[in-house]
């Protein structure tokens, strides 16, 4: 098996998000300040993109950034997730918004896309949990077009527990929840990259190269197509 400096190219699959635990997910990612986020993040994202841009969130779970960035009217969105439930989940999301967002299950190690379909592609808190990180940024780079960007945003390794306990306390959960918040947390830190892994994946990937910026808890990257 291929090795990065101590990380498989090939990892052990992580428990699959389906019915109870999925719905406690999408409950969870819910809070006011939370929704907010997501607004925020979908104008960051998709400002500059052209009128009728084309973009894909891998893995969107419930879909509340999906639907977001659809709300805004200037980008055609889809969304991709390997778990039935959050496929429904977000599609009746994206019904009672009254936004068109078609969200389809699929396998980001396969995407079930042409070559060069989106300008955009967006991935959230699911990165470190595929099985074939490789393998998802060599399809991720297959399906942009030539200058399009694929923005992954997930857990940093390298996170302390000061600012785990930040995250939990700005999501505004109850006393329960925010016990199993952290812990989650605390348990996904052990499956997450550190700012140097996720370059040593992309030197191995298509792409190449990326741009990395640690914040809070997390990291966001950006995968250039020239």
């Amino acid at each position: 098996m291929a090795q990065v400096k101590g990380r498989p190219q090939w990892r052990f699959k992580a428990p699959e998000m389906e019915g109870p635990i999925a719905r406690w997910y999408t409950r969870l990612r819910s809070s006011g300040s939370q929704m907010e986020e997501y607004r925020k993040q979908a104008s960051r994202l998709t400002d500059g993109l052209p009128s009728g841009a084309a973009v894909l969130e891998v893995a969107p779970g419930p879909g509340y950034l999906a639907i977001e960035m659809a709300r805004r009217g200037r980008c055609r969105v889809t969304g991709l997730d390997i778990s039935r439930t959050f496929v429904e989940i977000a599609t009746e999301h994206a019904r009672q918004a009254g936004v068109s967002v078609d969200f389809r299950r699929g396998d980001v190690a396969s995407l079930p896309f042409d070559s060069e379909s989106f300008d955009l592609i967006v991935c959230q808190a699911a990165f470190k949990n595929f099985a074939q990180p490789v393998r998802a940024l060599d399809e991720m780079h297959r399906v942009l077009r030539g200058g399009g960007t694929a923005v992954i945003q997930d857990m940093n390794r390298e996170a302390s527990g000061a600012a785990i306990d930040e995250e939990v306390r700005s999501a505004e959960l109850g006393r329960l929840n925010a016990f199993m918040m952290k812990r989650s947390l605390t348990m996904l830190r052990r499956r997450a990259y550190s700012p140097a892994q996720f370059e040593r994946l992309a030197a191995e990937s298509a792409f190449r190269t990326c741009e990395i910026r640690p914040e809070g808890i997390g990291m966001e990257v950006r995968l250039h197509k020239p």
